[in-house]
């Protein structure tokens, strides 16, 4: 074993693509694309749909939150 046929193996390998970067393109191109996608619709969504309509609140929890403040409820 020679120094020159170390170097020509060396430089056959270096001429294919690293099987790390090919994982990696074949992993993070979609998952980039996702996370874009998901973005996209997600300012979409916030400038097209309508707010949620909130629960009505009880009148429990309206007299609970009253005496809480220290406001008196009316009727008492």
């Amino acid at each position: 074993m020679d120094g020159d046929d170390f170097a020509g193996k060396a430089a056959a390998e270096a001429k294919g693509m690293n099987p790390g970067l090919i994982v990696l393109l074949v992993v993070g191109v979609p998952l980039l694309a996702f996370l874009i996608a998901n973005y996209v619709l997600y300012v979409y969504a916030q400038k097209n749909l309508p707010p949620r309509k909130k629960k009505p609140v009880s009148k429990k929890k309206l007299k609970r939150e009253k005496l809480k403040q220290g406001v008196p409820v009316p009727g008492e």
